[in-house]
């Protein structure tokens, strides 16, 4: 059972990795409230499949700009300087939605505009906090405390969405975003304590020459291409979150809205708390693929059925899925990425999981407003499972990837362990 349980020692060993668990829980914990909180807003403002959609195509454009320039900033600033602000940016988004709720006409334009500030809060902090993790922890132990940071979220957001549709039932969004500006305090109070994490001396430039010299990387490494393509796939054509608040309805089980967020979260907790195998696998091509197509599949067959029961238990199984391919992504971006390119690269890489997620959002609810919920779901999923499918089988440099033989990999293992361990591996 041990080869199988989240590896802990990193947390026991590393101050930094401890600061960053306890803050991501808490400010996640708070972030999974508003995650609920915001589209029921929308919903009952507008009773609208396409408001609640467009809250995802308002959030893209801004994403897509700061994360390729917060790429830019984690390799040219001090990376914990640049999450601890971004939080605080993101305490004042929720300020601003408190205060909005507390209005007898909230604005829907504000709720747009807090969304879309959330996004470039996220595009910028974004790059900064995922290049830091390799500095700031062993090279040996990077799978494990990625695994660590994707359990502190899925900690948060698996108890916060349940207790999201509680909170809001009984007294309605302000208090959900009252709990979150509180999260976000206690958060950027925690981060304060973090281990500043400069540039190194041969840092890239604060210049667009500098973001397309990480395009081009990424560019010429068709591995790193097939994670960013099959993600952006499984996640524009089968993410139906936005039609969560009219699913729940329609099978007459409201009081489960949160149970609908927690669902996939609660799959996804599960294959991290049992990741310890992580340590040891290597073919990350192939289980991504695996992976992706299992979150099409599963999302396909949660919309065949009425019973909130099955559609929840489908749901935690496409959850875990997405866990798996978050594992293996994760592994295989942060030992094969040289330092010099890692915050550019993080920003490419959040695009990779983010935009995909916000036009799904848009998709579904467009379609569904055409044809129907049930339609929208099918439909999104099997074209997950087809394009997912193509795309492998057209990436074989991807489909093939071994942490063990990839050249990548064995380089920045060279680096962390030092030249005397390097030159036994060669051997």
């Amino acid at each position: 059972m041990a080869r199988f349980t989240v590896d802990l020692s990193p947390l026991r060993k590393n101050k930094n990795l401890r600061f960053l668990f306890i803050s991501g829980v808490v400010t996640r914990f708070g972030s999974a409230l508003t995650l609920v909180a915001l589209p029921f807003q929308i919903k009952e403002l507008t009773n609208s499949y396409i408001a609640v959609g467009a809250m995802g195509a308002v959030e893209i454009v801004p994403l897509v700009i700061f994360a390729l320039w917060g790429g830019v900033l984690a390799d040219s600033v001090d990376r914990k300087k640049m999450v601890w602000r971004c939080e605080a940016g993101a305490l004042l988004c929720s300020a601003l939605l408190f205060a909005n709720a507390l209005l007898h006409h909230p604005s829907l334009m504000l709720l747009y505009f807090v969304a879309a500030g959330f996004a470039a809060v996220d595009g910028l902090s974004g790059p900064s906090f995922s290049a830091m993790i390799p500095r700031l922890v062993d090279h040996e132990d990077l799978p494990s405390a990625m695994a660590l940071m994707s359990l502190r979220w899925q900690f948060s957001a698996l108890i916060g969405p349940a207790i999201a549709g509680v909170i809001i039932a009984i007294s309605g969004v302000r208090s959900a975003y009252g709990i979150d500006i509180l999260s976000y305090v206690i958060s950027v109070t925690l981060l304060l304590r973090v281990s500043a994490v400069p540039p190194l001396q041969e840092v890239a430039s604060k210049s667009i020459k500098a973001m397309f010299g990480g395009l081009r990387y990424a560019a010429s490494r068709r591995d790193l291409l097939g994670t960013y393509i099959i993600d952006l796939i499984a996640m524009f054509f089968a993410m139906p979150n936005a039609l969560f608040p009219f699913w729940a309805d329609q099978i007459h089980s409201r009081w489960a809205l949160g149970l609908f967020y927690s669902a996939g979260i609660l799959g996804a907790l599960l294959v991290t708390a049992t990741s310890g195998w992580m340590k040891d696998f290597t073919r990350h091509g192939w289980a991504i693929t695996l992976a992706a197509i299992g979150w099409g599949l599963c999302i396909t067959l949660s919309a065949t059925t009425n019973h909130l029961w099955v559609v929840l238990l489908f749901l935690g199984l496409a959850g875990a899925s997405d866990q798996v391919s978050a594992l293996c992504r994760n592994t295989l971006w942060n030992q094969t990425i040289d330092d010099e390119y890692r915050g550019r690269l993080a920003g490419l890489e959040l695009l990779s999981y983010s935009v995909g997620p916000l036009g799904g959002q848009l998709r579904a609810g467009t379609s569904a407003a055409i044809t129907s919920l049930r339609t929208s779901v099918i439909s999104g999923g099997l074209l997950c499972i087809g394009l997912v499918t193509f795309s492998a089988a057209k990436l074989p440099e991807f489909r093939n990837f071994d942490l063990k033989t990839n050249l990548d990999a064995i380089e920045q293992r060279s680096k962390r362990r030092g030249p005397q361990e390097s030159d036994e591996e060669s051997s």
